[in-house]
């Protein structure tokens, strides 16, 4: 694989020297607990990391506070331990004065929902061009079973015993309504799928959001159990594929339409003419459709749960290119500042 399939990557310097999974371990002790989905998402991203054909030293990873956070430590690149919610917020500003660097955003449902949930949304609407991996395990695992911001309504957990009262933040759905120009979900033990979803994200010039359900056996095992088990997970799972007609089932016997308010409704394939059934386009400058699917499914039950790229869009250049051109134009038409002159102009007075 080459750097020609990763346009937003043209400016991060490539390595002559081939790349695998193990080059990206390091010799830190993961400290998940077993049976952690993180393990599998770790695997997945150093496996995937070879492909993008880049030098080590110009990846790095950025992360708050949580299980997931534990992540930078456990990828032989440049990493970032940093402090809670403020992943984005740090990343923003490495991406933007660096542009020979490719930047990745580890977080969870908590650290990026909840306390830095303003830093997440900003990051997404300035279309700064970095891949956040949302860990959603709809728990919080590190503190040891609070409820989240995306734990279902009447999740009983240790904060909320007699079932929590919120309504469940839907991670896709907030970074659509961001205007986000990337936006996916996946899922930790589909590792063939996860890597397409890195590669195109990795590919995407701008920010990308991928969420991953992630199983924490600890304190919230199962949740996502009907999107993985055999004989339901078709049932369940809507598998978004741009330009095909939604379709899904065991026996791809439902399909997604709109109804006559312009509403998206699931139903049986031998009740609507063909012609009805929806065309995914996740290249649509409007992201209302992607918005409709990803309200459809039932946080409670996880049926008619789409995966894959809702939105993948281009319209919008990357912030910390226009950033950066735009520093070029001002030291081009009027000089390099001097800091000391600026500290000590016009706009400065003495206090007596």
């Amino acid at each position: 694989m080459t750097t020609d399939a990763f346009p937003a990557l043209s400016l991060v310097p490539k390595t002559d020297v081939e790349m695998k999974a193990k080059d990206f371990k390091t010799d830190q002790e993961v400290r998940w607990c077993p049976g952690c989905g993180d393990y599998a998402i770790l695997a997945a991203v150093q496996s995937f990391m070879p492909e993008m054909g880049l030098k080590r030293e110009n990846i790095v990873f950025v992360s708050g506070i949580g299980c997931s956070s534990r992540f930078p430590y456990y990828m032989n690149t440049y990493g970032v331990h940093s402090i809670h919610g403020r992943a984005p917020a740090i990343a923003t500003g490495l991406a933007t004065t660096r542009p020979d660097l490719s930047v990745w955003v580890v977080t969870g449902d908590g650290d990026a929902l909840s306390i830095g949930g303003n830093h997440l949304i900003h990051a997404l609407r300035r279309n700064v061009n970095l891949k956040i991996l949302l860990f959603n395990n709809r728990i919080y695992g590190l503190t040891k079973g609070q409820y989240s911001p995306t734990s279902e309504q009447g999740k009983v957990t240790k904060s909320t015993p007699q079932g929590s009262l919120d309504y469940a933040f839907n991670p896709v759905s907030v970074a659509l309504g961001a205007e986000a120009t990337f936006v996916a979900r996946a899922i930790d033990s589909d590792r063939k799928h996860l890597t397409e979803v890195l590669h195109a994200a990795a590919a995407h010039e701008g920010s990308a959001l991928v969420e991953i359900y992630q199983n924490c056996n600890i304190f919230n095992d199962g949740a996502f159990e009907p999107l993985k088990e055999n004989d339901v997970r078709e049932d369940h799972l809507i598998r978004l594929e741009h330009g095909q007609p939604i379709i899904f089932g065991n026996n791809h016997e439902k399909c997604v339409i709109r109804d006559s308010d312009g509403h998206l409704q699931v139903v049986n394939v031998e009740d609507v003419d063909p012609s009805d059934v929806i065309i995914f386009d996740s290249h649509a400058k409007d992201p209302g459709l992607a918005f409709g699917l990803s309200r459809l499914y039932n946080p409670r039950t996880l049926t008619n749960t789409p995966i894959g790229i809702f939105r993948d869009v281009t319209h919008r250049e990357a912030y910390d290119r226009m950033a950066q051109q735009q520093i070029a134009d001002v030291i081009e038409s009027e000089g390099r500042g001097d800091l000391r002159s600026l500290l000590h102009g016009s706009d400065t007075w003495t206090i007596n």
